[in-house]
């Protein structure tokens, strides 16, 4: 099984924790694996099809985006981030 990071804005849908396992040969199958075991970080995070439009996924430190996307292999041993983009600032 893959370890999927948590970052703080997710884990209350991870149920509090910072990592978890997740199994799968591609991204896709580890995001409907994580998906099926978590539904509300799954829903976060993937829509059943794609990864939604301000999430990134890293594995082991690379955009699957720029890899090839949802069908980039993933090992074992691999380490995915799960990183949504923040917005903010100050509305005047």
């Amino acid at each position: 099984m893959s370890v999927v990071r948590v970052p703080p804005v997710l884990r209350e849908e991870a149920g509090g924790a910072r990592e978890v396992e997740a199994s799968g040969e591609t991204v896709r199958e580890l995001l409907e694996d994580l998906s099926s075991r978590l539904p509300q970080l799954g829903e976060r995070i993937y829509d059943g099809e794609q990864i939604r439009p301000f999430v990134n996924v890293y594995v082991d430190g690379e955009d699957v985006r720029t890899l090839g996307g949802l069908d980039v292999p993933v090992r074992d041993d691999s380490t995915v981030v799960l990183l949504p983009a923040m917005a903010g600032g100050c509305g005047r």
